[in-house]
């Protein structure tokens, strides 16, 4: 699904004005620690990451020749069924992209809402970190259809926060659920106290920016001001976030208070993903209870996060590592996030290939996308 940050953070010109030019690094902080190591450091990172997959994935997967062979070999009617509830996932998308910008701009409807979510879902597969591709497409084709800069930005912010108000609701009352017994189900801590204890962290840090923006505001170029080099300026763009995150909040709570039925769109879109990975499961065995099933994806979908492209491969680690953990035969999780993903992955790829075509198209005659300089005005009329 769609995400976020790059774009959320354009409209605060007026914490930039406040910060001004930020000064030249000097050469003791270009060689800073972190600078200085950052190779070494990703390096490191990636060989962890490699060493949990190698042992814990691999050796369920080492062992599954003749059983991978078994995803030609699935109830063929239960991944139909997948592939259908996989659609109703895009809808979702499609219905909550609609309800948020429709009212900025009459001309945003059910076909340019459906163009933009699939070539959206196909940039994200080039450039998956947070679902910067995606967010870099819905920006230029928002404004290229007339909504202003301002407009775009905060419901971007807006379409995030509902969509992830969903993530980490689910992350906190399954994980805190499971964890407390409430829930039937296998608890382990490091897949359900510690991701319900951020899902809740991330809700309140995100919702008392409703009334707490200009403190952490002032804070951050506080700190930017006696801070210098990249430090200083990674503080200046923090600084943007709180004014962004009050406006998407103020235009969430809006669309919450009219009972706007787009809303409905977010947890289709989550919904109907979670009932193909559950029909995926059905393809070949029995599915887990439906606590561990929805905590096992959420968990698993964190990898999105990685700079993979389309999150291949951290999210099936992520996944498969989370299932294991929860004690599913390791066969059979391989079998399901293999074929849960291929659906998700593939489905709208092509689509969403013409979809990008037909944008560029509609925009540009053809020509690569116009960058945005920020005036109001579209750079092209639909």
């Amino acid at each position: 699904m769609a995400a976020q940050n790059e774009t959320a953070g354009a409209p605060t010109s007026s914490a930039a004005a406040a910060s001004g030019s930020p000064a030249p690094p000097s050469p003791a902080d270009q060689g800073g620690f972190v600078r200085r190591h950052r190779r070494a450091l990703a390096t490191l990172i990636a060989g962890l990451s490699a060493v949990g997959i190698v042992y814990f994935v691999l050796p369920q997967i080492m062992g599954l020749g003749s059983t991978l062979r078994r995803l030609r070999g699935g109830d063929v009617w239960w991944l139909i069924l997948g592939v259908a509830l996989e659609a109703g996932s895009i809808f979702g998308e499609i219905l909550l992209l609609r309800g948020v910008f429709s009212g900025h701009c009459d001309s945003v409807g059910w076909r340019l809402s459906y163009l933009i979510t699939l070539a959206g879902a196909a940039a994200t597969k080039v450039l998956a970190t947070a679902g910067a591709g995606g967010v870099a497409l819905t920006a230029w084709a928002l404004r290229a259809e007339g909504l202003p800069a301002a407009a775009v930005a905060t419901g971007m912010v807006c379409y995030d926060i509902v969509t992830y108000l969903v993530y980490m609701t689910a992350l906190a009352v399954v994980g805190f659920g499971l964890w407390l017994g409430v829930f039937q189900g296998p608890a382990p801590l490091g897949i359900t106290l510690i991701p319900a204890i951020f899902g809740t962290v991330v809700i309140l840090a995100v919702g008392s920016m409703l009334f707490a923006d200009e403190p952490a505001e002032q804070w951050l170029l506080g700190r930017a001001a006696r801070s210098t080099g990249h430090l200083q300026h990674w503080l200046r763009r923090l600084a943007s976030w709180p004014r962004a995150l009050q406006g998407g909040l103020k235009a969430a709570w809006a669309m919450i208070r009219r009972h706007d039925p787009s809303l409905l769109g977010a947890l289709a879109g989550w919904g109907f993903d979670i009932a193909t990975l559950w029909a995926s499961f059905h393809a070949f065995g029995d599915p887990p209870s439906a606590p561990v099933l929805v905590m096992a994806y959420y968990v698993g979908t964190l990898a999105n996060a990685l700079p993979l492209p389309g999150g291949v491969g951290g999210v099936e680690g992520g996944m498969i590592g989370s299932f294991l953990a929860f004690g599913v035969k390791g066969s059979l999780a391989v079998l399901a996030v293999l074929a849960y993903r291929t659906i998700s992955y593939w489905l709208p790829t092509i689509p969403g290939a013409i979809a990008y075509f037909r944008l560029r198209h509609m925009f540009t005659g053809g020509h690569a996308a116009p960058a945005d300089t920020g005036d109001q005005r579209p750079p092209h009329s639909a």
